[in-house]
């Protein structure tokens, strides 16, 4: 471990709180069997992780951040990853953006809960392949591999933020009937998202394929929606 990871780590644990290292994880599932398991934690809040990612992100070296992607501390990877998508964001050129998209994608198997995908996926992948073909996500797609599918459907996320939802709906149509809750609440987020920048959009979606989608999906894409129309929805009748 280098000098700055080693800095880095040490902040962190000057800011762990023990009450909610025995909470998270409950919280993230790192009991036996579930999504989590196996996942350890120091006890730090995300906002004390942002303030120090922001502290070092400028000068750490990519050899460092990998080191911190591949911790076994949760926080660290979640400090890590919120470091890259600081640097990511301040990247001048396409050459620069590529490297550190390439660097995300040789650590997607450190990126391996929940918060992890939703804070980096689409601010670095998103952004990346709005322009370009969008293949990779249909490839993580059909990965069978959860946190690879979340990053799929989370990524459209910032098309979405755009106005273009073409891929978000298709990636929404290929997942939604996933075996995973945590799939289910993606997509129907997703969905609302839609939702909330064209209500037509997600309405004819929904339309077609509200009948098949799991009740966790339907619940969270219509959150937003008119109480008369949401009730329409939950009991069939659109």
């Amino acid at each position: 471990m280098s000098e700055l990871t080693e800095q880095i780590t040490l902040a962190l644990n000057e800011k762990a709180i023990p009450e909610k290292a025995a909470f998270f994880p409950k919280f993230f599932k790192a009991f036996p069997g579930g999504y989590g398991e196996g996942d350890l934690f120091l006890g730090v809040k995300v906002p004390d992780q942002r303030k120090i990612a922001k502290q070092f992100y400028k000068e750490i070296s990519l050899n460092e951040l990998s080191e911190l992607v591949k911790n076994p501390y949760h926080e660290v990877r979640l400090t890590g990853l919120l470091a890259l998508v600081y640097r990511y964001e301040k990247c001048k050129t396409e050459d620069l953006k590529k490297e550190l998209a390439d660097f995300y994608l040789a650590h997607l198997d450190f990126v391996n809960n929940w918060d992890l995908v939703d804070t980096s996926c689409h601010p670095i992948l998103g952004d990346f392949y709005w322009k370009r073909e969008k293949d990779l996500f249909y490839e993580l797609a059909d990965s069978s591999h959860l946190w690879r599918q979340r990053i799929a459907m989370i990524s459209s996320y910032y098309w979405i933020k755009r106005g273009d939802f073409k891929d978000a709906l298709a990636l929404a149509e290929k997942l939604k009937n996933h075996n995973h809750d945590l799939i289910h609440k993606a997509v129907g987020w997703m969905l609302r998202e839609i939702g909330n920048r064209d209500f037509e959009t997600e309405f004819e979606f929904l339309k077609m394929h509200y009948h098949t989608m799991p009740r966790t999906a339907l619940r969270y894409a219509i959150e937003k929606f008119p109480e008369e129309l949401r009730q329409e929805f939950l009991k069939g009748r659109i």
